[in-house]
């Protein structure tokens, strides 16, 4: 597995992250990853790995996107020192395109994603052991809906940068894609973004296969 003893692994994203994390900071006492995959993978490494005392934080705060994070790094991630740091990022880059297309200013453009995406990359990867990205998705099975074509253009982008920079990487729309060879995207998120405790599990373990967890 990628992390050793003592390390922290810090994960930063929109609301597919924040499910109600505690501020400002998420991690410590009362259910404070809240109640997202970041909850499900700080259990199960803690259930799985105790020996490893991994230490995880979930900085993930709702509507963000990527310009978002930027504005909020060196608070929220630098500052803070992780050993990892695992971007879960570009959901509502895309969706602003979508629920507010009379507003462009709420729009970010694929060029301005890559562009913002690899500031923070090339800014953080002197300081850590790595990170992990993991590509926005659409619960849409059908890659011909508009929205579902152009997260997919995203989604490529992230997998283009974690080639590019020798980075742990999650298709988390591919991994939807399989799933929904058995149910219907409604069975997991209502408005097929935000996913119920099952779709949240199902998140934390493709991070899990990703980073080589080997335990059950």
């Amino acid at each position: 597995m990628l992390f050793e003893k003592g390390q922290t692994i810090l994960f930063i994203g929109d609301s597919i992250s924040d499910y109600e994390r505690s501020r400002p900071v998420g991690e410590g006492l009362f259910n404070a990853w809240g109640r997202s995959y970041v909850a499900n993978v700080g259990s199960l490494l803690g259930c799985m790995y105790p020996e490893l005392e991994l230490r995880v934080t979930n900085m993930g705060i709702s509507g963000n996107q990527a310009r978002d994070l930027e504005k909020r790094w060196e608070t929220d991630v630098m500052e803070r020192k992780p050993d990892w740091v695992s971007v879960l990022i570009g959901i509502n880059d895309v969706w602003r395109q979508f629920d507010c297309p009379y507003q462009p200013e709420t729009h970010v453009s694929p060029e301005d994603f890559e562009a913002t995406y690899t500031r923070l990359i090339e800014r953080t990867l002197p300081t850590v052991k790595g990170m992990i990205l993991m590509t926005p998705y659409f619960m849409e099975p059908n890659k011909a809906d508009p929205m579902r074509a152009r997260m997919d253009e995203y989604g490529a982008i992230v997998r283009k940068l974690a080639e590019k920079y020798n980075l742990t990487f999650v298709d988390l729309q591919a991994a939807w894609d399989e799933l929904f060879k058995h149910m219907h995207p409604c069975n997991i998120a209502w408005d097929r973004i935000h996913p119920n405790q099952t779709g949240c599990m199902y998140i934390a373990k493709q991070f899990l296969k990703a980073v080589g967890a080997d335990r059950c």
